[in-house]
């Protein structure tokens, strides 16, 4: 075999190894944190403000039982309306991520269920308003 089939069938065979790898590079999935990411960047002060509101009263307990998550809210706000939501933010897998509207008992306890949760380690982003005031936490929290 002479040097220019040689150098052919190395041609080939480096085409045949980039198209394999663009094939792979093609099939792997990139999630973003959210979908709408730019948005939310622009409104990154909001969570600034709340964050601050939030460090000045007690913080925010998550616990689970066998049936239940529960985040028990800060005392100071017991018996007040918040409107707001729970993010669990699962960074592996944006299926096992969940939005769930905050409703709040009279003693400040909100539950959920955990047949919504899928058993795994979730960043839980708490976004609430009390009147004008905005309160933003988010603690990281296992589910079993």
């Amino acid at each position: 075999m002479s040097w220019g089939n040689k150098l052919i069938v190395v041609f080939i065979v480096f085409a045949g190894l980039m198209g394999t790898l663009v094939y792979a590079c093609m099939q792997e999935n990139f999630e973003l944190v959210s979908k709408e990411y730019y948005n939310d960047e622009l409104r990154y002060q909001d969570k600034i403000d709340g964050a601050t509101n939030a460090n000045k009263i007690t913080p925010v307990v998550i616990a689970q039982t066998a049936e239940q998550v529960s985040i028990q809210f800060p005392k100071e706000l017991q018996g007040m309306t918040a409107k707001g939501e729970a993010w669990f933010y699962c960074a592996t897998n944006a299926g096992n991520d969940r939005k769930i509207p905050i409703a709040l008992s009279e003693d400040g306890l909100f539950t959920v269920p955990k047949s919504l949760l899928v058993a795994a380690r979730y960043q839980v982003k708490l976004y609430w308003t009390i009147g004008a005031d905005k309160y933003y936490t988010e603690q990281t929290f296992s589910v079993n």
